[in-house]
C-alpha cells in the first residue's frame, strides 16, 4: 500500500501535527510545473505525500543540472527556516502527485508558535546542506552508470512504485550528461535484467540489481537521513 502522508508531518506530535495541518491545504503536483524560481523568495512551502521534486541549477549556457530531490520524506522550502533567504534552484515537479501547501508568513509565524515544528525543520535544512555536498561529489568522482543507477533508486523511493515515466533526455539533463552516456549506461541495465525501458516508461525489475551497481552515496544519503532525523536538540 503506498503512503499518502508526508513523512515530517507523521513525525510531528498529535497535538502539533493537527494545528499544523490546520494552516495548510491540499495542492496538486503537475508533471513539469515549476514550483520555484531561482534567486526569487518562495511564496509557499510545499510537503509532498505522493510524487516528487527536482532541485535544478541554471548555470551560464551549460544545460540544468539536478542538485537534490524532495518526496514524501522531505519538504521544498527548507531554506524558509532562516527567514526570507532566496532560493538557489528551481524546483520542477518531476512525478506528479499531491502535497500540503502553506503560505510561506504564515509557516514563518507557525515555526515561532511550535517549538517542536521548528525543530524538526532545523534538523531538515541541516539534512539539505549534506545532501547538496554529497551530490555535488557523486557529480565529480563518479562514473555514469552507478549514478543512473543511484537516480533510478531514489527515484522509484519517491515515485512509491516500479514503474514511472521519463525520458533519457530528461535523465540526461538531471545527471549532467550526454544523452549517449545514460543509453549506453541504460542499455547495460536493459541487457543485465535490471529495469525494463520502452518510450518513456521504465519498470524497475531488479531493485537489488541496481543496489549493487549504485554508488556508495545511495546508502550514505539514507544513512544521513536517518541519523540527523533520530538527533535530538
Amino acid at each position: 500500500m503506498q503512503h499518502t502522508e508526508n513523512h515530517l508531518i507523521e513525525l510531528l506530535p498529535k497535538t502539533v501535527r493537527k494545528r499544523f495541518l490546520a494552516l495548510c491545504e491540499p495542492f496538486e503536483l503537475v508533471l513539469s510545473a515549476e514550483l520555484s524560481v531561482r534567486g526569487t523568495q518562495l511564496s509557499h512551502a510545499y510537503f509532498p505525500r505522493s510524487g516528487f521534486i527536482s532541485l535544478v541549477i541554471d548555470i551560464d549556457s551549460h544545460p540544468p543540472l539536478e542538485v537534490g530531490m524532495v518526496g514524501r520524506e522531505a519538504m521544498l522550502g527548507s531554506e524558509l527556516v532562516l527567514g526570507e533567504a532566496k532560493t538557489p534552484w528551481r524546483a520542477v515537479v518531476q512525478g506528479a502527485g499531491s502535497c500540503w501547501r502553506i503560505e510561506a508568513q504564515v509557516f514563518r509565524k507557525a515555526m515561532e508558535e511550535m517549538p517542536a515544528l521548528e525543530d524538526l525543520l532545523q534538523r531538515t535544512l541541516m539534512i539539505r546542506l549534506h545532501q547538496q555536498s554529497l551530490a555535488s561529489a557523486c557529480e565529480r568522482f563518479h562514473p555514469i552508470g552507478q549514478r543512473l543507477a543511484r537516480w533510478l533508486l531514489m527515484s522509484q523511493d519517491r515515485a512509491q512504485t516500479d514503474q514511472f515515466h521519463v525520458t533519457q533526455e530528461f535523465i540526461s539533463l538531471m545527471l549532467g550528461v550526454r544523452r549517449v552516456g545514460v543509453t549506453k549506461a541504460a542499455s547495460d541495465f536493459q541487457k543485465d535484467g535490471l529495469i525494463e525501458y520502452h518510450r518513456g516508461e521504465l519498470k524497475v525489475l531488479d531493485r537489488a540489481g541496481l543496489e549493487a551497481e549504485s554508488c556508495s552515496c545511495y546508502e550514505a544519503d539514507k544513512l544521513l537521513h536517518s541519523e540527523l532525523m533520530a538527533m535530538k536538540t
